[in-house]
C-alpha cells in the first residue's frame, strides 16, 4: 500500500446524486480535494452539488447510453483542471426471482451496474496515471442472495473488473480499490426499478461507510472487503 494525499486531487464521483455518493464527495472536500458530480437525474444532481461545502460543479450523465463515457470524463477534466481519481458510487437494484425479472429490468442492472462504469473506468485511465479508481461493489459480490441473483450476478462482476484492473493497472501506479460494504441505510432499497425488498436488518450508517472508503483510498487501499466496515 501506499499513502495517499488527498489535498489537491481533483475526483470525478459517479452516482453522484445519491447518499453514499455526496457523503464521499463531502469527505474529499474536507480532506482538501476538489469533486465533481456525476449522475442522470438533473434536479438531484442540483440539489446535491449546490449542497456540498463548498458547492461543487456537476456533469449530467446515464451509464446506460455508451456515448456518455466520453462525455462525463472529458467534462470533469475541463471543470476540474484534470483529473486525479473517479470513484463509481453508482448503481440500481431489482428484488424477486430471476424468472420474474423483465428484459427491461435485467438490461438496466448490467448497463448501470456494470457495462456503463466500466466505460466511465476504461475511458478515464489515460487521464489518472497515478491516480485512483473506486469501485463500490457490495456485500452481494462475494454473498449473492436469492431473490437478487442478477443484482449479486452484476455486483459479483464489477468486483472482478475491479481486482482484475488493479492488477493491470501497477506499471501506471493507479491504485484501484474494491469497496464491498454490507447494507448501508442510503434509501436505494426504497428505489427498487423492479420488485419490493424482503425485510432487511438495519444497514449501516452511510456517513461511516463514506469515512471508511475515503479513509481506504488515502491509505493506498486495494481491497475494503464486508470486515473492513465493522464498527471498531
Amino acid at each position: 500500500m501506499t499513502p495517499r494525499n488527498l489535498n489537491g486531487t481533483r475526483t470525478l464521483v459517479l452516482g453522484g446524486s445519491g447518499v453514499l455518493g455526496t457523503l464521499v464527495a463531502q469527505r474529499l472536500l474536507d480532506r482538501g480535494g476538489s469533486v465533481m458530480l456525476a449522475a442522470r437525474n438533473r434536479d438531484r444532481l442540483h440539489k446535491a452539488a449546490t449542497a456540498l461545502v463548498p458547492p461543487v460543479p456537476s456533469v449530467e450523465f446515464d451509464l446506460q447510453e455508451p456515448r456518455h463515457a466520453e462525455h462525463v470524463i472529458d467534462t470533469a477534466i475541463a471543470g476540474l483542471g484534470g483529473l486525479d481519481g473517479v470513484v463509481n458510487a453508482a448503481g440500481v437494484v431489482a428484488f424477486g426471482p430471476l424468472e420474474d425479472l423483465s428484459d427491461s429490468a435485467l438490461d438496466e442492472l448490467i448497463a448501470t451496474d456494470l457495462v456503463g462504469p466500466l466505460r466511465v473506468i476504461r475511458t478515464a485511465i489515460p487521464h489518472v496515471q497515478g491516480g485512483f479508481v473506486v469501485s463500490i461493489s457490495g456485500v452481494v459480490a462475494e454473498r449473492p442472495t436469492a431473490g437478487m441473483a442478477a443484482y449479486s450476478a452484476v455486483k459479483a462482476g464489477l468486483s472482478a473488473a475491479t481486482v482484475a484492473l488493479g492488477r493491470e493497472l501497477r506499471r501506471q501506479r493507479i491504485t484501484v480499490l474494491d469497496a464491498r460494504p454490507p447494507h448501508t441505510d442510503t434509501g436505494l432499497v426504497e428505489r427498487s426499478i423492479e420488485g419490493v425488498a424482503p425485510t432487511m436488518p438495519p444497514g449501516l450508517d452511510p456517513g461511516f461507510v463514506a469515512g471508511v472508503i475515503v479513509d481506504g483510498i488515502e491509505r493506498g487501499e486495494r481491497e475494503l472487503p464486508p470486515e473492513a466496515f465493522a464498527a471498531s
